[in-house]
């Protein structure tokens, strides 16, 4: 499938820099196009070389590291703290229990170190992997600002706090992501990313009640009667945990427009998806995204940029680990 290049002016990036209200950070105007071209020129097609090969190989790649971006950039800012192992981590918090795609940022950090050592942050190559995931299924292939630092400390106990549960009202999430400086519009475009990856089934349990006999039964009438039936199949009461259903049920492998046609259907996966449809501030843009991909993919752009620079650490802030996994000593 033929891709939408989207160039980002440096101008355009001041813009979106400042814009920030609740979530300043200063230290974003120190990230640049191209920050690695002199001191380590493959960088960024080392790191998409690694995301395709993963990608190729398990097509659930890409869904996992758009989410790994998304659990760290909304929890401290975007600097790779998720990454990083240990009691009390943000790893370790159950919330994160579920996350994947580790494996893909640590192959992309040794082959960088043996290359320019001691250059590429783990923020950069996580932001970059996540942005290379969405071209390589489909979406729209973008520029993003690198110069990036990791955090030194992770923390578990400020998870919950800044990750939205899959059962949030409107006002819940709305509040959530104008802490972070996004809008409610950046959060129906990046809602959108549940046009791919997957879901475990306790994630759209509250949909459904269990009878004295294990029976589930579909007691939110918002979503559709026959797609709870296919749920409910595919997730009984007595389901292991380890059982998980795709974020869309129509293409789920490639990054559309089709998440918006199914909140229309009835067939958002999660509460959460489903009140972007059913509340009057978002269904106009719910049903123009679903009638205009080339729309999607241009707003898409612009909300992933603002995520990815939400909280960054850069110039003297933070430090360059030389493995994801573990701070420097």
């Amino acid at each position: 499938m033929e891709t939408k290049l989207l160039v980002f002016s440096p101008k355009l990036l001041i813009l979106l820099l400042f814009s920030f209200a609740a979530f300043p950070s200063p230290s974003s105007s120190r990230l640049a196009f191209n920050f690695y071209g002199a001191s380590c020129p493959s960088a960024e097609f080392i790191v998409k070389n690694t995301v395709r090969s993963a990608s190729s190989f398990d097509p659930t790649i890409p869904g996992k590291l758009l989410r790994l971006l998304f659990h760290d950039c909304m929890v401290e800012g975007c600097d790779a703290s998720v990454l990083l192992q240990g009691n009390d981590t943000e790893r370790s918090d159950p919330a994160n229990a579920s996350l994947g795609g580790f494996s893909v940022i640590n192959s992309a950090k040794r082959v960088l170190e043996i290359f320019c050592p001691g250059t590429v942050s783990c923020a950069d190559i996580l932001a970059l992997a996540a942005r290379d995931a969405v071209e390589i299924v489909g979406g729209p292939m973008l520029q993003i600002p690198t110069g990036r630092r990791d955090g030194r400390a992770s923390v578990a106990s400020v998870v919950r706090f800044n990750i939205i549960d899959t059962s949030f009202s409107m006002d819940e999430m709305m509040k959530l992501f104008s802490s972070k400086g996004l809008s409610l519009d950046d959060l129906v475009i990046l809602s959108g990313a549940h046009t791919i990856g997957s879901a475990h089934c306790s994630a759209f349990s509250d949909r459904f009640q269990a009878d004295s006999k294990g029976t589930l039964t579909r007691i939110d009438t918002s979503l559709d009667k026959a797609y709870a039936n296919e749920l409910r199949k595919k997730c009984p009461s007595s389901v292991s945990s380890s059982v998980t259903v795709n974020n869309d049920p129509e293409t789920s492998f490639l990054f559309d427009n089709q998440y918006y046609r199914n909140l229309m259907a009835h067939k958002g996966l999660f509460q959460s998806d489903s009140v972007l449809f059913s509340d009057k501030r978002t269904k106009k843009m719910v049903e123009d995204l679903a009638n205009d991909q080339n729309s999607f993919f241009e707003r898409w752009g612009q909300s992933f940029l603002k995520l990815t620079i939400i909280g960054v650490k850069s110039g003297d802030e933070g430090e360059i680990r030389q493995s994801c996994e573990v701070a420097n000593g």
